[in-house]
């Protein structure tokens, strides 16, 4: 609250020193030569395909198991979503089945590292394919001992307001190829250009926004922190007998956005999931499907057995540094209760 009063008090409401400040501060967080803020996570996405010159003629790969944001970036520059299966376990992408599906034409691989668990991003590097790493849900997680958004050619911010790192909306773009950034900067905002150029948006962040952004990032180890231990309490607390938890291959370590399980015995039922989530609901506690509807059913595309599953079978629960371990033991009493 005191670093948004100083912006207020200051008279620099739009983009300023303070965003400036940001983006330096999340490259140096991921160790990578720099950032552009932007207006949110579908924006950066948008930008960093338009930055790399994809269009019509294109394709790029994406899970179906995820939300909407990486499809309508890909249809907003003109080219074709190849549209792939999960891991099972991971629920991230399932490598082989984006090497099933490159074509000649395959641009990028967008990676959403999902729910706080990195992808497999050792065998997708080994692809050739350049990957837009979409860290939403995983700021802060490795892979190899590598930062999530280190390794692909470009890497995506969300700050929205339920994100790991929060202010309010927001996004943005990281790379170590300065002239990529470049030509984001040059899309996310149009005046004062040296020409014209219809590609340009008007999506900057503001100052205010970039505030919450710089004092979340000075605490962001200790929400981390706080995550881990509230995943460690869930862990203790669920019976493994109903409830399989998130896995942690060897390699990664987990941020724990969301914490998912799966549920052991099948619902009958859209129906009936939706009447367990209710009926939770009322007894206070939140529960959500992670993904509200898998793109391959939007597309009506099938042969997607993991992703159904998925659809099918997980549960997100909540998990959030304002939460305290009683609440948490709380929650897995209340689900233990409903699912058996």
């Amino acid at each position: 609250m005191r670093a948004v009063t100083e912006v207020l008090r200051s008279g620099q409401v739009a983009g300023g020193p303070v965003v400036a400040q940001f983006e330096r501060g999340m490259a140096a967080y991921l160790g990578v030569q720099g950032g552009v803020a932007v207006s949110s996570g579908t924006v950066a996405l948008e930008l960093s395909l338009r930055a790399m010159g994809i269009g019509p003629g294109d394709n790029v790969i994406l899970p179906s198991y995820v939300c909407s944001a990486p499809w309508l970036a890909v249809q907003r520059v003109g080219a074709q979503a190849r549209i792939v299966d999960i891991d099972p376990v991971t629920y991230n992408l399932d490598p082989q089945k984006v090497r099933k599906a490159r074509t000649s034409r395959t641009r990028a691989v967008i990676v959403p590292h999902l729910f706080g668990l990195p992808a497999d991003l050792t065998t997708l590097q080994s692809l050739g394919i350049p990957l837009i790493e979409d860290c939403a849900q995983t700021l802060g997680a490795t892979e190899q001992g590598r930062p999530v958004g280190r390794v692909g050619l470009l890497a995506v911010c969300s700050f929205y307001a339920t994100k790991l790192l929060c202010t309010g909306e927001g996004g943005m773009v990281l790379s170590n190829d300065e002239a990529l950034l470049e030509r984001v900067r040059a899309l996310r905002e149009y005046d004062q250009a040296p020409s014209l150029d219809a590609a340009a948006f008007n999506c900057k962040m503001t100052d205010l926004q970039a505030a919450l952004g710089v004092t979340q990032l000075d605490q962001f180890g200790d929400f981390l922190d706080k995550r881990a231990a509230l995943a460690a309490v869930y862990h203790e607390s669920l019976p493994t007998e109903l409830f399989t938890p998130p896995s942690v291959p060897p390699g990664r370590t987990h941020a724990y956005y969301r914490f998912v399980v799966r549920l052991q015995k099948g619902l009958q039922s859209p129906d009936e999931f939706t009447a367990y989530l209710s009926r939770m609901a009322h007894r206070g506690l939140q529960c959500r499907k992670p993904v509200f509807r898998p793109l391959h059913r939007y597309l009506e595309l099938s042969d997607f057995p993991a992703t159904d599953e998925a659809d099918a079978l997980a549960i997100s629960l909540p998990i959030y540094p304002s939460l305290s371990e009683d609440d948490v033991r709380l929650a897995a009493h209340i689900l233990q209760e409903e699912f058996r």
